[in-house]
């Protein structure tokens, strides 16, 4: 069973790399790679061949997948890098929540 600690639609801070410390919106998961694709973010070069009849090729800019590992989810309710803890309701649904001290909101 492969988990990822953010979802699609998450804004997310960069830990490591050539983007440390900007913020971005995760716009693709994969689980089973333990990969993600944060919009704007880990931009990388892109040599393509025209597929059709007068279509262009060229050289294109597009976002890479990351590791998961290296970013962290923005509290959307305290703004900051967080860990995300899991509470069960009264209700019996599971729902996310910061775990920064005195903000406990729920993602």
């Amino acid at each position: 069973m492969n988990k990822i600690h953010v979802k699609t639609g998450d804004t997310v801070v960069i830990l490591s790399g050539k983007d440390k410390g900007k913020k971005g919106k995760v716009i693709a998961v994969s689980p089973k790679e333990q990969k993600l694709i944060v919009e704007g973010l880990n931009m990388v070069t892109k040599h393509v061949k025209p597929r059709r009849q007068g279509e262009a090729g060229g050289i294109v800019k597009a976002e890479a997948a990351m590791y998961a590992c290296k970013v962290q989810a923005i509290c959307p309710k305290c703004g900051k890098p967080t860990r995300i803890g899991h509470v069960i309701n009264k209700d019996g649904s599971k729902v996310r929540v910061c775990k920064n001290a005195n903000c406990g909101a729920e993602f």
